[in-house]
């Protein structure tokens, strides 16, 4: 910089423009933000429709209704599946003579208790309405069947394989 406040060789331009920037121009700047680079879409609120991907990049696609079913599906079984894990007590503790194996035993279930809940938040990050309820039904169907006194014969919360979640994941 030299003594009259300029700087010699560095060009200074207006900053490079980010994507939601030009998306917003190019919309008109209302509403949800959403980035588009061709079909591919990042919703930041939620949607409803069948165009949508949903954990993996071009999943389940695009105009594609039975891939759509079949993404909710996924994520509704995967929801009973945490819910499952959740509330199982099918360690049998009298077979297992070690409390090494038995705790290896429980850090799996754990961690795949654990990922799954991750996986079904991440896909309800679609921000997709139909995702969003698939979640929730099959969260509450899960409970239902497999931690309410519904399908239980005893209210014995002491033996279960795994510590109840501690976050809403």
């Amino acid at each position: 910089m030299n003594n009259d406040g300029h700087m010699h060789g560095m060009a200074m331009g207006p900053p490079p423009l980010s994507s939601s920037t030009i998306m917003n121009n190019a919309t008109g700047g209302g509403g949800g933000m959403m980035m588009k680079n061709h079909h591919h879409m990042m919703h930041m609120t939620f949607f409803w429709g069948k165009n949508t991907e949903i954990l993996f990049s071009g999943w389940p696609g695009y105009d594609n209704l039975g891939m759509y079913i079949l993404a909710l599906v996924v994520v509704f079984f995967m929801a009973i599946f945490v819910e499952f894990l959740s509330h199982s007590n099918y360690i049998n503790k009298s077979n297992v003579d070690d409390h090494v194996t038995f705790g290896i035993l429980q850090t799996t279930l754990y961690g795949l208790r654990i990922g799954l809940a991750y996986v079904v938040m991440l896909a309800v990050m679609s921000f997709n309405g139909g995702v969003f309820l698939v979640a929730i039904v099959g969260h509450s169907l899960g409970f239902m069947v497999f931690g309410s006194r519904v399908f239980k014969k005893s209210s014995s919360e002491k033996n279960l394989d795994l510590p109840p979640m501690s976050c809403s994941c």
